[in-house]
């Protein structure tokens, strides 16, 4: 079955409070992600927050990649949606563990825009 998008929610788990907390870095590591997976970067927005936390968002030509961190958990939430068949969002990973470091990471996968016909739902 042919799907529009493809979208992997990530869940963090252990990762480096330095790099939660670091926007700058955040900045980059989304930058590279969107190169790593061959998707066309429109823009970058981060946020740091006060006492601590950055959120971020990659805007694409062919979605988005996002992130929200909690550097008092060591936890980071990441969204990676990609349209079109030239995009892997999984080429993202390697960089994203690269950059915070994560003692553990879930990766969930979800098929966007899936057309499924009435007879297959029965």
């Amino acid at each position: 079955m042919e799907c529009l998008g493809k979208h992997i929610i990530l869940e963090l788990w252990g990762c480096k409070s330095q790099a939660l907390d670091d926007r700058e870095g955040i900045e980059k590591m989304l930058k590279d992600a969107v190169e790593a997976c061959g998707a066309t970067l429109i823009c970058v927005k981060t946020h740091k927050f006060c006492p601590q936390g950055v959120t971020g968002v990659a805007v694409l030509a062919e979605s988005h990649i996002s992130i929200h961190t909690w550097p008092e958990l060591g936890y980071a939430a990441m969204d990676v949606f990609t349209c079109g068949q030239h995009v892997n969002p999984e080429e993202t990973i390697p960089t994203i563990k690269a950059f915070l470091e994560p003692e553990n990471i879930e990766v969930i996968d979800i098929k966007r825009g899936v057309m499924v016909k009435k007879e297959e739902c029965k």
